[in-house]
This record gives structure tokens, C-alpha cells and sequence, in this order.
């Protein structure tokens, strides 16, 4: 088939989506108010609560969801045929991610944009905060110590990569540096860096660089060294100020995302690539089953807990209007989901011409989750030769590209890492490793660096799906929030609930199938380390049904002794009463 029939096909109902689908959310099951007061305008301080033009925000709101991880779930995921990988992302972006991302929007907004933790302490219980304490742990460890083996990878395969993301780091500092001083806008001086990154390209190629003699020195492998020096960016990254680096880097990487998405789906019309995978691959005997581990396999691009982190509390603080959570939340679901739409076609349709290449690529399960990166890279610069970009500049520009992404995700993560390991220190009283910056980092990066070690096809072969698991758990655990809150306003939940029990059920099912797996692997790796973190993994979700359960029930209990109208004001009253306690508090 045709690449782009599929693109096309896909972004108009995509397109669809957006036009029906958020707007029956938006007016039927969140019921956006343009007159409501934002906490942006109620609490504007010019810091953190600002009122942002949608545009704006938008912008920065989708740079932060999107990383790596849509490029690399989908680029396994193809592995059991792209037409499943791609059914769940269009799915799963359409009616999942778009009602959990604006829903998390949309309830962090009417309740002062608080984060989606705290949240689940206030609407659902005090119990399932602390879940969401555990849960969030486990995801930002397994998101920084695959992040840290992709870049890894990338840099060992393509050392020519290496200068222009070196050159990044001073040029972003030099953005930072330049806004903060000049309170001017980023617009511009980010595409000049970007402009002086791609141009950095050529002069890569002359010069590649790579820790072979330097990593024979010491006693490693060259894979090692990086992540070691990986792990270590990201400890002094993490504890910079977030204007100085993190910011400007979201700068340059918002424009880098638009140039790549453009060379990706200009690639795919104008070349008229044929998608060479089959629809549903007939995968060798033994092989992970595509039902039920497809759904945590590809988390990000379909639906991702890891979003409902920044919509609430962090893009909560910046909407001007709520009725603008429609286009910045949904908006954005949307964008992910077109990620991975090109992940998907670069890996069935840009990577291999014949149904004997791609299978070559992807012989079993071990070899696709270790190629994934590298089919992305490879495909996306047969879709850049298609439009006259030499195939060694294109492989470069891709690598760039997922690189900055996973880098970028790096620094946020190590960073909020450090808070849930002093959040968590706090309520256990561990006050040393809650007061004590150094150390809350130091075991911020300790952990992810230490499973990110293990030798192997480990990261992708195995954390990958611990982490598909984790990161469904956490959006489990934002869609409860936001089923409870609209249950309790009397509204309509199933547009939540669908997805809600969808999740739960294949996270629970998958849980269960990786446990069998690693209990009974010949492996010690997976026996002692892997079969121990499903088991403890599990307990949480079981434990977030529960917790759920038991929210939802009180809550359609409240309803059923009020009518509509009542639970509106009640809602609303709710809504005053905290807010009023909030200012006696101040």
C-alpha cells in the first residue's frame, strides 16, 4: 500500500477527530466556560501563572510531551505488523489521549492547577497520591535510563551525530542567556541556533567523534562510556536553572520538530514510498503476543500518563482561557499521535523497499526493540533523499533529531525525579535525602544509570515494556482523577471511563504475561531483577482499580441523591470553598 494513503488517510480523521470528537468533550463532558477565571488571570504573578496566547502555549505544551519515547514505541511496535501499531495509535490518540490530556487539563484548571499527584489526593483519596507517588518514580527511572542507552546507541552508531549536539548545549545557553537578560522573545534567536546546528551537519561528517580509544583506556565499551557521561550532563543539567538550558533547549527543539515532521511527510508524498511490512506479521514461535503487549508497547503517540504530568500544574498555570484547553490539550494529543504516525511509516515504508529487506530488519523481537532507533534514523533519510537531501545527511539530521528529543526529555526527567525522591523522602522522614539537593540528585541519577548498565538488548528488550506499563498506570491514574471529577459534576463519564477500564484491563493482562515471562526465564536478569519490579508494578495497578473503584462508587452515589442542576452548583461551590481556604491559608 501506498505510504501516503495511509498519511493521508490517518491526518484527516485525525482532523475529524479534532472537529467532533474534542468538541463533544469540550461542551458536553468538561463543559469549558470562556468566561470562567483561569487560575493564569486569578493568580497572576508574571512567573509562574501567566495568561499565554494559545498559540504560544501550545507550542510549548507539545514540545515538552513530545520525546523519543513516540518514536521508539511505534518503531518496535511494527514489529507484530503496522497495521495493529497503527490502529491503536489512531485509536488510542483520537478517543484516549485526547479526552486524558484535556481532561487533565481541564480539572487542573478548576482546581487551582494543581498537579495531577495532588489531585489524586483531593478527588479520589490520600491513598492514591501516594500511588501516584510510586508510580511516577518507577516511570521517570525507566524513561531515564532508556533515554540514556537511545542516545547511546545513536552516538556509537553515528559518531558524526556527536558535533552537532555538542555544539547545542553553549548555543541553547547562549539562547538562555539572551532571553533572560533581554526579556525578548526566543523566536528568533532559536532559529539561528538551529540554522547554525543544521549547518554544524557538514562539519560533523568531516570530523566525527567517537571514546573507542578512550573507552579501551578504561576498561569499557564505548556504549558504556556514553551513558556514564549521559548520566552525567543530566546530574549538572538537572541542577542548573531551567532558563539557563532546559528552557532555550525546548526553544530550538520546538523548531526542530516542525523542520523534521515537514521532511518526513513531504518525503512520504513526493517519494510515493510503498509500505513494505505486512499488515500482521507472522512473528517466529516465542515471541512476545502483539494482544495485550502492543497497548504498553506503544504508550506514548496513542496515550501517555506521562502528559497528564505537564497539563497539570504546569500548562494549567499559563491557559488564558479554558475553553483554549481544547486546542493546547487535545491539539496536542493529536501531534503526538501524528509522531507516530511518522515513526510507524518510516519504519514499514521509509527503512526497507522489499518485503525481504524489512524482514531482515525485523527477524524476531530481540532485533527489532534493538533496531528500533535505527530504523527510525535510516527511514527517515530515505524520506529526506526523496526530497534531494543526500542519504548521509538525512541519517545525520535524524539522529540529531531523536537525540535532542530524548535529551531534552533527560533534563526534565532527572530534574522531576529529584522532586518525587524528596516528595517521597518527606512523607517516609528521611530528612537528609529531602533537604539535601546533591544527594536527592545523586540517587536521581543512580538508579535509572544502574538498570541502564546491564548488559544486553535490556533496555528496549525488557524496560521498555516495564515502562509502557508504568506510563499506562500513571495516565490510569490521571483518567480516574478526571472520571471522579465529572461523575461528581454530574456529567456524562463514559468518554473517560471507556478508555479508563481499556487501559487498566490491558496494563493488568500484560503485567501478567511479562511476569510469567521473566519468573520462569533461564536469565537471572529477568528472574531476580525484572520478575521482582513487574510483581511490585502489578501490585499498583491492582491497587489503582481499587482505589478507583471505590472513588467512582461515593462519587455516583453523591450524584444519584442530587440532580444535575445541584451537582453544578455544587461543583462550582466546591470550587469557592477551597479557594477561599486557600487565601485564609496565604
Amino acid at each position: 500500500m501506498p505510504a501516503v494513503v495511509v498519511l493521508v488517510a490517518v491526518l484527516a480523521l485525525f482532523a475529524l477527530g479534532y472537529r467532533y470528537y474534542s468538541t463533544y468533550l469540550t461542551r458536553r463532558v468538561y463543559a469549558l466556560d470562556p468566561n470562567y477565571v483561569t487560575p493564569a488571570h486569578r493568580y497572576s504573578d508574571g512567573v509562574d501563572f501567566v495568561p499565554t496566547n494559545k498559540h504560544v502555549l501550545f507550542s510549548h505544551h507539545f514540545i515538552s510531551v513530545a520525546g523519543a519515547a513516540p518514536i521508539v514505541g511505534p518503531a518496535v511496535a511494527v514489529f507484530w505488523g503496522w497495521g495493529p501499531a497503527l490502529l491503536w495509535v489512531l485509536l488510542g490518540t483520537i478517543f484516549a489521549a485526547g479526552a486524558h490530556d484535556l481532561g487533565a487539563l481541564a480539572v487542573s484548571v478548576r482546581h487551582r492547577a494543581k498537579s495531577i499527584g495532588t489531585l489524586a489526593g483531593e478527588v479520589v483519596g490520600r491513598r492514591a497520591s501516594v500511588l501516584f507517588l510510586l508510580i511516577i518514580f518507577f516511570l521517570l527511572t525507566l524513561i531515564n535510563a532508556v533515554f540514556s542507552v537511545v542516545i547511546a546507541n545513536l552516538f556509537v552508531a553515528n559518531p558524526s551525530a556527536v558535533l552537532p549536539v555538542l555544539v547545542t548545549i553553549p548555543l541553547a545557553i547562549g539562547v538562555g542567556q539572551y532571553v533572560y537578560r533581554t526579556r525578548t522573545a526566543a523566536l528568533l534567536p532559536s532559529l539561528v541556533v538551529l540554522l547554525l546546528i543544521y549547518a554544524s551537519i557538514p562539519l560533523g561528517l568531516l570530523l566525527p567523534i567517537t571514546l573507542d580509544p578512550l573507552a579501551a583506556a578504561v576498561g569499557l565499551t564505548p556504549k558504556t562510556l556514553w551513558i556514564v557521561l549521559i548520566f552525567g550532563y543530566a546530574f549538572v543539567a538537572s541542577r542548573l536553572p531551567v532558563w539557563l538550558l532546559l528552557q532555550p533547549r525546548d526553544y530550538v527543539n520546538q523548531q526542530q520538530m516542525l523542520v523534521a515532521l515537514a521532511v518526513i511527510l513531504l518525503g512520504v508524498a513526493v517519494g510515493l514510498n510503498t509500505i513494505a511490512a505486512p499488515v500482521v506479521n507472522d512473528v517466529p514461535e516465542g515471541s512476545p503476543p502483539w494482544f495485550p503487549l502492543l497497548f504498553i508497547t506503544v504508550a506514548c503517540g496513542a496515550i501517555s500518563g506521562f502528559h497528564s504530568l505537564v497539563a497539570s500544574g504546569t500548562t494549567a498555570k499559563q491557559l488564558d482561557k479554558e475553553t483554549d484547553a481544547r486546542y493546547v490539550g487535545y491539539m496536542g494529543a493529536l501531534g503526538e499521535g501524528t509522531l507516530a504516525l511518522c515513526a510507524i511509516l518510516a519504519c514499514t515504508a521509509g527503512v526497507a523497499a522489499t518485503r525481504a529487506d524489512w524482514n531482515a530488519l525485523y527477524p524476531d523481537y530481540a532485533t527489532a526493540s534493538g533496531g528500533a532507533t535505527g530504523n527510525f534514523v535510516n527511514g527517515v533519510a530515505a524520506f529526506a533523499g526523496n526530497i534531494g537531501i543526500p542519504e548521509t545527511v538525512g541519517v545525520i539530521f535524524a539522529a540529531v533529531v531523536v537525540i535532542s528529543f530524548a535529551s531534552t526529555t533527560m533534563d526534565t526527567g532527572v530534574r522531576l525525579q529529584r522532586y518525587i525522591i524528596q516528595e517521597i523522602a518527606e512523607i517516609a522522614r528521611i530528612r537528609p535525602l529531602a533537604r539535601n539537593l546533591t544527594l536527592a540528585t545523586s540517587v536521581a541519577v543512580v538508579v535509572p544509570l544502574a538498570l541502564a548498565l546491564i548488559p544486553g538488548d535490556f533496555a528496549f528488550g525488557t524496560l521498555w515494556q516495564l515502562f509502557g506499563t508504568t506510563n499506562q498506570l500513571t495516565a490510569g491514574l490521571a483518567l480516574a482523577v478526571i472520571a471522579v471529577w465529572v461523575t461528581k459534576n454530574s456529567r456524562n463519564p463514559l468518554a473517560v471511563l471507556v478508555p479508563l477500564v481499556f487501559l487498566l484491563v490491558m496494563t493488568s493482562w500484560a503485567l501478567v504475561v511479562n511476569l510469567v515471562r521473566f519468573a520462569t526465564a533461564a536469565d537471572p536478569v529477568q528472574a531476580f531483577l525484572l520478575a521482582p519490579l513487574d510483581a511490585v508494578i502489578f501490585v499498583l495497578a491492582l491497587w489503582l482499580i481499587v482505589e478507583a473503584a471505590l472513588a467512582l462508587r461515593r462519587a455516583w452515589a453523591a450524584r444519584a441523591e442530587r440532580p444535575a442542576a445541584e451537582g453544578a452548583e455544587a461543583g462550582a461551590a466546591e470550587e469557592k470553598s477551597t479557594d477561599t481556604a486557600e487565601a485564609g491559608d496565604r
